[in-house]
């Protein structure tokens, strides 16, 4: 097992909660159409959010549990930097990008 595995899920567990919190959860999944989106981030389909929690969570989740190869790279925060610019959430974001800057370090981090 990766060393950086329990670690990742915890930075998991708080992006999730990041989410609740903002109000960004939600208990209705996009449709199975919007799911099977090949773009990047699933621009063409979902709000960064619904991203994170129907695609970048559970694919995450599924990598731990499963004993998997971690990326070896991630751009999240970057990507959620952008999005947030682009909308007037009032920093609202602010703490869900430090999050995700974190998760970046820490999949980029030396195994």
């Amino acid at each position: 097992m990766d060393g950086r595995f329990p670690k990742i899920a915890d930075q998991l567990l708080l992006i999730e909660r990041e989410l609740r919190v903002q109000g960004w959860w939600s208990d209705v999944p996009p449709s199975a159409e919007a799911l099977a989106s090949v773009e990047p981030f699933a621009v063409d389909t979902l709000d960064f959010e619904q991203w994170l929690q129907w695609i970048f969570l559970p694919r995450m989740k599924a990598i731990l549990e499963q004993n998997l190869p971690l990326p070896n790279a991630s751009g999240i925060q970057d990507m959620a930097e952008m999005v947030f610019a682009a909308r007037d959430v009032r920093g609202r974001d602010r703490q869900l990008q430090v999050l995700l800057k974190e998760f970046d370090q820490l999949i980029s981090a030396a195994r």
